[in-house]
């Protein structure tokens, strides 16, 4: 049976790092997909991604079993990236999706799509990854967060230091402003 993450935990604190290499080993795409949803670029995500694994190692005593740890890493990563893009004060950021080209559509499972329906995720992604590319980081991380991490409104509050009720009022501001983006899109294309 598999540990779960408050275990591996308590089991690294105990002696056990073979507990901590698991740990990584389930968390380090997490981690590396969220940074690079920030950075836009693969090698600040990676910078963004180590910076966090460290950083989780030197404060894992400081961890409260209590607290979801996926949550805890996160606050951690966003932090980090935050720092990081401060430096870097160059925000370059494209479209909404990594290198090989998968975004938020593609997560909807469909084992077999037709061809026209490829063409039409495709046409529909394009457009939805333009749209995120004109909206802020702010705006971007929470979407990233609820679609792609699998985050709860309260566990990105968390991570955001905000409200529940703030990170619902703004994933709903963001999904408004992606709908009028979208709509002018399609007036243009017209």
């Amino acid at each position: 049976m598999e540990n779960n993450d408050q275990q591996l935990v308590v089991e690294y604190l105990a002696g056990n790092k073979q507990a901590l290499t698991e740990l990584i080993g389930r968390h380090l795409s997490l981690v590396y997909r969220y940074a690079f949803r920030l950075t836009r670029d693969t090698e600040s995500a990676e910078d963004v991604t180590q910076e966090t694994l460290v950083k989780m190692w030197r404060s894992i005593k400081k961890y409260n079993p209590q607290q979801n740890f996926r949550t805890w890493l996160l606050s951690i990563a966003h932090n980090t990236a935050l720092d990081i893009l401060r430096k870097r004060k160059d925000f370059i950021f494209s479209e909404l999706g990594n290198e090989e080209g998968q975004g938020f559509s593609e997560m909807i499972a469909d084992p077999a799509p037709l061809a026209p329906e490829i063409f039409a995720r495709a046409e529909q992604e394009k457009l939805l990854n333009h749209a995120l590319e004109q909206l802020p980081i702010s705006s971007r991380e929470i979407v990233a967060l609820y679609h792609e991490s699998g985050l709860t409104f309260a566990e990105i509050g968390v991570i955001l230091n905000k409200p529940l009720n703030t990170v619902k009022s703004q994933y709903r501001r963001v999904l408004l402003s992606l709908r009028k983006i979208l709509k002018e899109q399609k007036v243009g294309l017209n």
